[in-house]
């Protein structure tokens, strides 16, 4: 058996710490792009903190500690961040696990800087939260991940439960007006102003179902009904809206090699190409979805065959460590063309991420069935 095919053996809980490990061989937390507190490197240290609770490895909480706090002034502000995106909320959710372990003050004071922001928030007219501030009256899916699981957090935390209200809201509003009635998928983006280059004239909606975008979504559903009540009023609809949607991402699965395209209802289309950071959060979202109840355990089929279809592609640097490629640039909304012209990386803070989330969540779904 070649290196390769050992490596390849490895188990999710290995892949999930050779990622976390490659990063932090490659950059010093401080030194984590861009030079300011915004989800790529937040995407990717909340995959090392499931690994950290996984592992009880203290290299890991150290790393996240240091980055969080090479972004803190003493008195909890966070310096270098945008504070009408919804992009540079989302790294506050690191912020509750080093309260949690610390019980250092600047942390809970950060989290009382960054979450109320979103009571504030800039909103169309129906009251969706714009993506960011020069964006007006825009809802993305990608908002979703950026913040409601900190915001539901936030709520379970320090016991303000109107922003289970607030965050259920928004994801409902989401999924009435980005989804798709035949496919099921949701679009990436609506403009209620229909004044966005990218916005259909008569409904405001983006033109395709882009992979990374719906991969937030249901990610950030299931970190949100993690820490709500159960018996919150709209947690019923928020598992009806997941459980679709998931079911209908199986539909577009590829058969050979268990992956998601870039744009995903288009996998017949020469030039568009399978995509790994999608195809890693989907697979993440639909292994929690069974592990909570919430999608039928036949759907792990899909899930193994997705995460077998990751590991495959992966590839190994001179010094033996894992190379993720495939991986979707940070990209705005646009059409067809826009999209599968869009560049790759490896090892890009975000695809890294969703990875690590990937394996940690198949980790727990190995224990589960007994491996």
């Amino acid at each position: 058996m070649t290196q390769q095919q050992v490596q390849k053996a490895a188990a999710p809980l290995d892949w999930a710490e050779r990622a976390c490990e490659a990063l932090m061989a490659r950059f010093e937390p401080e030194a984590l792009p861009p030079d300011r507190f915004h989800y790529h490197q937040g995407v990717f240290l909340s995959g090392m903190e499931k690994t950290w609770r996984l592992t009880n490895k203290d290299a890991y909480f150290a790393y996240i500690k240091r980055w969080v706090d090479s972004h803190m002034q003493p008195d909890g502000a966070i310096r270098s961040f945008h504070p009408d995106e919804l992009d540079d909320i989302q790294p506050g959710v690191l912020l509750f696990g080093l309260y949690e372990r610390t019980g250092d003050d600047r942390y809970r004071q950060a989290l009382y800087n960054l979450v109320p922001l979103l009571k504030k928030w800039k909103t169309n007219p129906s009251g969706g939260f714009w993506h960011k501030e020069h964006y007006p009256n825009q809802m993305w899916l990608d908002s979703m991940y950026m913040g409601g699981p900190i915001a539901v957090q936030f709520g379970k935390t320090f016991g303000e439960r109107d922003y289970f209200d607030l965050m259920a809201y928004q994801a409902i509003l989401m999924a009435k007006r980005t989804k798709d009635p035949v496919t099921g998928l949701m679009y990436h983006g609506w403009d209620e102003s229909r004044e966005a280059s990218w916005a259909d004239p008569e409904t405001g909606l983006a033109p395709e179902f882009w992979g990374r975008a719906i991969g937030w979504y249901p990610v950030a559903l299931l970190e949100m009904l993690e820490h709500m009540p159960q018996d919150h009023k709209d947690a019923p609809e928020l598992v009806v809206i997941l459980r679709e949607l998931l079911i209908a991402l199986v539909r577009y699965q590829d058969e050979a090699t268990g992956l998601w395209y870039q744009v995903v209802d288009k996998g017949d289309r020469a030039d568009n190409w399978l995509e790994t950071s999608c195809s890693c959060l989907y697979v993440q979202a639909i292994a929690k979805a069974v592990r909570f109840g919430y999608l039928d355990a036949k759907y792990m089929e899909n899930a193994w065959k997705g995460y077998r279809g990751v590991i495959d592609t992966l590839t190994f640097d001179e010094n033996g460590r894992v190379v993720i490629g495939g991986i979707c640039v940070g990209t705005g909304i646009g059409d067809y063309a826009h999209y599968v012209a869009r560049p790759t990386s490896a090892n890009d803070l975000h695809g890294a991420g969703a990875f690590i989330l990937m394996c940690a969540e198949m980790s727990l779904a190995e224990l589960n069935r007994g491996i």
